[in-house]
């Protein structure tokens, strides 16, 4: 616990307290290493019964535009003509592919038609769909959707070099961080739950996984972090109680689109866990924020005011909690809302009433959601703030060496400062 590579000088810490650490996090590490091997899905999910469809790329040499059909009017339907399609999706595209067993041949496709299709011109790169054993009357290749290889990768560049010309080496650690958390999402908790591990076991280990590897790994093996992880599970431990209790008290079912509609009738996956899980996940990087925060707070109190004791470290540190959640928390309601826009433009177009709108399942969801993981948020500010002062309070009563007067004539050490860089 005191080896920091990334850190400046570590609080000295008494033994008691490093054992005391060690205590927590050794079996929690342990116990969700062992979960994650038992628990890794090992063969891939059957597929045998879906179509077999194959995803090819190329690029539009050229479009020939054609009239657009009339759309015939719709049996019962209001007599409204329906809009019209835009006459620029309607005709055909010759395409030169760029991969697969046929690169470099030419293949026409019919553009994407009807109302909302996107548009496409000669020189934009596509996908299509191929069905080779297709024996419907339909074209072997469609255009798809555009391919977005390449402006993906150009963001993606940017983004890390951003993140390292301004972090530097922890800059570089959080990009490692970010792609264990991509690896472990995309090949443990997605495919064990395809493969019917219930969701809420699998999002709990995931997540837990997920905090242990980025954490230490941006912030050093500190007890500092330590004190966050703890403060992160049991800050998420209640939030995944609160959720089950609200998902039950709301009798939602988590279903409710399409997405989760088809995994319930072709998978035959718990939908409820699966809300449960994703509310933990998603609960899992706000947390982590503001727990490291307050650790890294308390920390730097104690460097400052070696003097200070628990009592005291505990409110200075919980006002600057205070301060940061009420920001938190109106970030977690604007990143639900953002996400819910579409949902809450239809909700006013329709005119309904409050009440039914806000007991309508999707909303609802959104509410139990919002209302779970911003009381976990508000218990994570006491918990860790408690725990990371009872460490400070402890490192600060054995450190000899400092007394407040010549602390005074001193510059505190930051504890977030990068020695490397």
């Amino acid at each position: 616990m005191g080896a920091n590579h990334s850190h400046g000088p570590a609080i000295p810490r008494s033994r008691a307290t490093v054992w005391a650490t060690l205590a927590v996090i050794v079996p929690l590490a342990i116990a969700t290493l062992v979960t994650l091997v038992w628990m890794w899905p090992t063969e891939p999910v059957s597929t045998a019964e879906q179509p077999k469809l194959q995803r090819v790329t190329g690029t539009i040499t050229s479009i020939t535009l054609t009239p657009c059909p009339e759309e015939p009017p719709l049996e019962g339907a209001p007599p409204t003509a329906p809009p019209p399609s835009d006459p620029a999706t309607c005709g055909d595209a010759k395409v030169e592919l760029t991969d697969g067993a046929q690169a470099g041949e030419r293949v026409t496709s019919p553009l994407p038609s009807g109302p909302g299709a996107q548009r496409f011109s000669a020189g934009d790169d596509v996908v299509l769909i191929h069905t080779p054993d297709s024996t419907l009357d339909v074209p072997p290749y469609q255009i798809s959707d555009h391919d977005r290889s390449s402006p993906l990768l150009l963001v993606g560049a940017a983004f890390a070099l951003a993140v390292i010309a301004f972090g530097r080496w922890r800059g570089v650690t959080a990009l490692v961080g970010l792609a264990i958390t991509f690896v472990l999402l995309l090949m443990f908790v997605i495919p064990a739950i395809l493969a019917g591990q219930p969701p809420l076991l699998v999002g709990i280990v995931g997540s837990v996984a997920i905090m242990l590897s980025v954490l230490y790994l941006t912030h050093g093996f500190t007890v500092t972090t330590s004190v966050a992880i703890v403060g992160t599970v049991v800050s998420l431990s209640l939030t995944g109680a609160l959720s089950f209790v609200g998902i039950g008290i709301a009798d939602l079912s988590g279903i409710t689109d399409e997405s989760s509609f088809y995994l319930d009738n072709s998978y035959r996956i718990n939908t409820q866990g699966l809300l449960l899980a994703s509310i933990i996940i998603g609960s899992l990087g706000v947390l982590d924020d503001v727990t490291v925060t307050q650790a890294a707070t308390v920390a730097e109190l104690a460097h400052a005011n070696p003097g200070y004791g628990f009592a005291q470290l505990y409110r200075a540190a919980a006002r600057v909690g205070r301060s940061h959640i009420a920001s938190v928390i109106n970030t977690i309601i604007l990143a639900y809302a953002g996400a819910s826009l579409p949902l809450l433009l239809l909700i006013s177009v329709g005119e309904e009433p409050v009440g039914q709108v806000v007991t309508n399942p999707v909303l609802a969801q959104e509410i139990v959601r919002s209302v779970a993981g911003t009381l976990g948020l508000i218990a994570a500010v006491p918990i860790t703030t408690a725990l990371a002062a009872l460490a400070g309070a402890r490192g600060g009563s054995t450190d000899h060496d400092h007394s407040p007067r010549r602390a005074r004539h001193r510059r505190p050490p930051d504890v977030l400062s990068d020695p490397v860089s």
